[in-house]
């Protein structure tokens, strides 16, 4: 019962904050909204996916980065350097609840993100896909989970706030733009494009891509690495964390 008090009240401070409805709710749609106005039935002949389809998958990821770069280092580092996690290490409410309702609460934005997305590009332009879509939904969350623990990792390691803005700024804004998340990667330059293959949310748009094609031929590697990515990542924020 507390738990739930305090992830609702994590919640609301989520859904008040102006750059989480801007970049994490807002912008996809927008970005949506104009490339399916100006090339939307057009088919990419890298990827075989019309730009609809390619820009869809690729925006579903937006609510990811935006939480797993932003919205979780920032809690964390904050509340760190303002002493809520060592005022609460002794108390009844222990401070690694609130990770987890912080934590929670972003993957809830990505989810409300990727969901208003979904209702935009399936009822305003017919989206459908050709893949199982319980095997994207899947995908899908092991792609937050790998970026969640490059977020989890940085906020471990960062000891101030000036220090996690340098490194979250270096982290989402190449993932946002350089991964193929906004502009499709099929649109790179060949150098930028291999950039986007090897940059963690490039592999699982990629994955995602292939999924909502319906190839499941070539997910072993891309599923392996995501996969290392989140031990590795993970085991790294957990060993590194402070409370204070």
């Amino acid at each position: 019962m507390r738990f739930f008090r305090m992830y609702r009240v994590e919640q609301k401070l989520f859904l008040r904050t102006p750059d989480v409805i801007l970049f994490n709710l807002a912008m996809p749609v927008v970005v949506l909204i104009l490339i399916a106005l100006i090339a939307g039935n057009k088919t990419e002949a890298a990827s075989g996916l019309t730009f609809l389809q390619s820009s869809y998958v690729a925006l579903s990821t937006v609510g990811i980065c935006c939480s797993a770069f932003m919205s979780i280092p920032i809690s964390i580092v904050e509340y760190r350097s303002q002493g809520v996690l060592k005022r609460m290490y002794c108390s009844p409410c222990s401070p690694a609840r609130l990770l987890a309702c912080d934590t929670i609460a972003s993957g809830v934005m990505a989810v409300i993100s990727t969901a208003i997305l979904t209702a935009a590009a399936v009822f305003f332009f017919g989206y459908r896909m050709a893949g199982n879509v319980l095997v994207y939904m899947g995908i899908w969350l092991l792609t937050m989970l790998s970026m969640f623990s490059i977020g989890l990792m940085v906020a471990s390691l960062c000891r101030t706030t000036k220090s996690m803005n340098v490194v979250t700024s270096l982290l989402y804004f190449p993932m946002l733009f350089f991964s193929g998340a906004t502009i499709p990667a099929e649109l790179f330059p060949g150098g930028l494009r291999a950039v986007a293959n090897i940059m963690p949310l490039g592999v699982g748009i990629n994955l995602l891509k292939s999924v909502s094609m319906g190839c499941y031929d070539r997910m072993a590697v891309p599923v392996m690495a995501l996969i290392g990515i989140t031990v590795l990542c993970g085991t790294v924020a957990v060993k590194a964390f402070r409370w204070e």
